[in-house]
């Protein structure tokens, strides 16, 4: 728990005035989850994965996603070595701790379905030999919003594999000035500095796994995910990958908060940013512009929470 606190404090060092996306991308990464950050250029999504490596100590890699990136420069490739007569295995960028994937919707489908195994298994099958990623293993993707020259959606079994996806939005007037004060002082990520290292993550990755719920919690969940299939505004709902990823979420939830057990507001405080890009809303939802928050703002309204000892 000291760590996580620590970890917070390293990176606001780098990312200012965005206190609730860094809190919510540590709970992410010790859900074990992967981060889809979707947002404009510019408003820190680099910084903040470069400060959250430089803060856990961990082996980060970066891919600046273009219609030329193959699938192999994610998964690596195997070359034929004269000396030896065998295949030697060439590693791809997503073989570390932390990968990010910079605006993942700029590529090509077929490299974009290449994270797919190893963001929903962590291992990587090249030419038949499977091999696992590091331990921890993020990754950290950031897509443009939809209408940028050069984009492509991402399907809804890629967008699923991601536990959440947060948006940092374009900081506050007061925030902006400490930003462009901060940089006069050369580069704020260099005041980063080590506080964990990954046996640190693993061992909080164990701890938010035991974190407990109660029986009336996972039910709560259920209806939740539930409320979403049945709604006529959502075309599609969420699926129960959804559902696991809401518990994961509001266990760490719990563990950041001190406390060793899941309460109806750590449910409630992520479950938008687990289940909005999860499901695709209605032609008359669309054509009445009803937002995918006001429609989860709604169903959390209509299910009752339970009462929790």
């Amino acid at each position: 728990m000291q760590h996580a606190l620590e970890i917070i404090h390293e990176v606001k060092k780098a990312v200012v005035g965005k206190d609730a996306v860094i809190t919510k991308t540590l709970m992410a990464i010790l859900a074990q989850g992967h981060i889809l950050l979707e947002d404009i250029p510019g408003v820190g999504k680099t910084t903040m994965a470069l400060a959250f490596s430089k803060a856990m100590a961990l082996d980060y890699r970066r891919t600046q996603f273009t219609p030329d990136v193959m699938p192999t420069d994610v998964t690596g490739f195997s070359v034929y070595n004269k000396a030896t007569g065998k295949l030697d295995y060439k590693p791809g960028a997503a073989l570390c701790n932390l990968y990010l994937a910079d605006e993942i919707n700029r590529t090509s489908s077929k490299t974009q379905a290449a994270l797919l195994e190893v963001m929903e298994e962590g291992r990587i099958t090249v030419d038949g030999i499977t091999r696992e990623t590091p331990k921890p293993f993020t990754v950290i993707a950031t897509q443009n919003p939809v209408g940028s020259a050069g984009t492509q959606l991402l399907p809804e079994s890629q967008m699923d594999r991601f536990m959440v996806c947060l948006t940092m939005g374009y900081p506050k007037l007061k925030d902006e000035v400490e930003i462009l004060r901060r940089k006069q002082g050369g580069d704020p990520l260099e005041n980063v500095q080590q506080v964990a290292n990954s046996q640190n993550i693993l061992t909080m990755q164990q701890e938010v796994n035991q974190v407990f719920l109660a029986d009336s919690l996972y039910e709560y969940i259920a209806r939740l995910t539930a409320a979403t299939r049945k709604d006529p505004m959502i075309r599609l709902g969420a699926s129960p990958r959804g559902s696991i990823a809401v518990t994961r979420m509001a266990q760490a939830s719990a563990y950041l908060s001190g406390r060793d057990y899941v309460i109806p507001r750590d449910i409630q405080l992520i479950f938008a940013d687990v289940i909005a890009h999860r499901i695709v809303l209605s032609p008359q939802a669309k054509m009445g512009n009803l937002s995918v928050d006001a429609l989860l703002e709604k169903i959390m309204n209509q299910v009752p929470a339970p009462a929790v000892k």
